[in-house]
């Protein structure tokens, strides 16, 4: 007989999960508060132009490859993926830019150019972050995070060192120039903490970057999103948008179901890949297994001040992807991590898709997305928001010697305020919760509800971790912890 899965969100994690138990034969229905599919990864459209409002960086091309064929289909079954040449280029003054482009064998050519002898250390420095990525992405994170013993095996025995080191310990020990130093440490913002913080091994997101390279599906990220829909209403699920679930309903420490629109619906099973905080206030006091304390004390991966900018001409001297790190890091990182508040000259990120992709912008007209990463919970209103768009058009314009303000058509921002609004983010935070080495695996919230039954999590406050590739996988965890605990037969 069948068994019926509520899931509440259709966020990356929640699309993945219900994939892999529809397959398995369950019922699967997904619920959505907003009126549109895809959680954080939605799209903005507005006068011809098209903005992924969420991730805009596709790495890890093999997770999303394994994860179609667990159904035995391809990303281009659904997709066209181009990689990009330059992956991306990172400015360090006005006109001073190193360009990352699309193999290790032209970055270490760069490097050289730039540090005498550093080419030669970093085919170390990437040879050692495959041996952790081909461990790590083929092995570990594919642990539920239930035990410790996970973590445990003769090849991770090997490398316990490298969880009491750090990134930023490492890297320095190789390379002196400080342009190259931070390009090495970029990755691991992926993850939601400082370099200083993440332990030594997760430097297999460098390899990520230089060995397998930065992609972009035609049309933008939202692609893999609807690529999963298709996929899980191929498979039976059936998913309604515009319905926000307003309690999980728990009797005798059992989930029956919850209630939504007013209306309750039942289940033998309610997963959540909504914001993990949120889904427990759903709960009355007694059912919820971490406290305020708990998660105030913790350490979230930043926030965001975004902006989706339209502009009347092409841009000049900037790629697809172009990070602005012309201010001193360490500065913008204190205002996030240690000390949160508004930095007053923050390191920016910036995306113009429509340099690779036409299906962006109109035709001679460029999109571009702006991003500044922020302190989780702190204040947010349209002044500040104007007065920061102010500050970092002013830097680009002169980094990148052109004039660019006066050829703005429209720009709309997103901000902590709208994280917690359409996403019900805790403190408004963008990426979860960040991978540092006492919020790892199976130091991290659980997958499995330790107070009521039939109740799952899953996404990127759980196992594994912050991203779009984590957040795949930890659909397929949880479906796996289901399927073994709620057996069809």
């Amino acid at each position: 007989m069948k068994k019926t899965v509520l899931i509440l969100g259709s966020g990356f994690s929640s699309l993945s999960a219900a994939c892999y138990l529809a397959k398995a034969g369950y019922n699967v229905t997904i619920f959505e508060k907003n009126k549109t599919i895809g959680g954080r990864a939605r799209q903005y459209k507005k006068d011809g132009f098209t903005f992924d409002i969420g991730p805009t960086w596709y790495w890890m091309p093999d997770v999303f490859e394994r994860f179609f064929s667990d159904f035995n289909k391809k990303p281009s079954d659904y997709y066209q993926l181009d990689k990009l040449n330059p992956a991306y280029s990172v400015y360090f003054g006005k006109n001073d830019y190193v360009t990352i482009e699309d193999t290790l064998e032209k970055i270490c050519a760069t490097f050289e150019t730039i540090e005498k002898g550093s080419s030669i250390q970093l085919k170390k420095f990437i040879n050692k972050a495959k041996d952790n990525y081909n461990i790590a992405i083929k092995d570990l994170v594919y642990n539920p995070g239930v035990s410790p013993l996970e973590l445990v095996s003769l090849t991770t025995i090997k490398r316990l060192n490298q969880f009491f080191s750090s990134v930023k310990s490492d890297v320095r020990k190789a390379f002196k120039n400080d342009k190259l130093v931070q390009i090495l440490e970029f990755p691991v913002l992926f993850l939601g903490a400082k370099p200083s913080n993440t332990p030594s091994f997760y430097n297999f997101m460098n390899y990520a970057d230089f060995g397998l390279g930065t992609f972009h599906p035609k049309k933008g990220m939202y692609q893999v999103i609807l690529a999963m829909e298709q996929l899980a209403k191929e498979l039976g699920v059936t998913i309604k948008t515009e319905n926000p679930v307003d309690k999980i309903i728990v009797s005798n420490k059992k989930t029956t179901g919850i209630l939504s629109n007013g209306n309750e619906y039942i289940a033998d099973i309610v997963l959540s890949g909504a914001d993990y905080h949120h889904t427990e206030t759903l709960l009355d006091k007694p059912f919820r297994q971490y406290t305020e304390t708990y998660w105030s004390k913790k350490t979230f991966a930043p926030s965001s001040l975004l902006f989706y900018v339209g502009f009347n001409k092409k841009l000049k001297n900037v790629e697809h992807h172009t990070l602005f790190f012309d201010v001193h890091f360490d500065t913008h990182a204190n205002a996030i991590y240690d000390n949160p508040k508004w930095p007053e000259a923050p390191l920016f990120y910036a995306s113009f898709p429509s340099k690779t992709d036409d299906s962006t912008a109109p035709k001679d007209k460029e999109a571009g997305i702006f991003l500044i990463p922020l302190a989780p919970g702190i204040e947010d209103n349209r002044v500040i928001r104007d007065t920061y768009f102010s500050k970092i058009i002013t830097r680009f314009e002169k980094l990148t010697s052109q004039k660019v303000a006066d050829d703005i058509i429209f720009k709309k921002s997103f901000c902590v305020n709208d994280f917690i609004n359409d996403y019900n983010s805790y403190k408004g935070n963008a990426y979860g919760m960040a991978n540092t080495l006492l919020q790892t695996a199976f130091l991290r919230p659980k997958l499995k509800s330790k107070k009521v039954s039939n109740l799952y999590f899953t996404g990127q406050l759980t196992v594994p971790g912050p991203g779009v590739p984590p957040s795949l996988i930890s659909g397929k965890l949880v479906s796996e912890l289901i399927t073994k605990h709620h057996p069809l037969s």
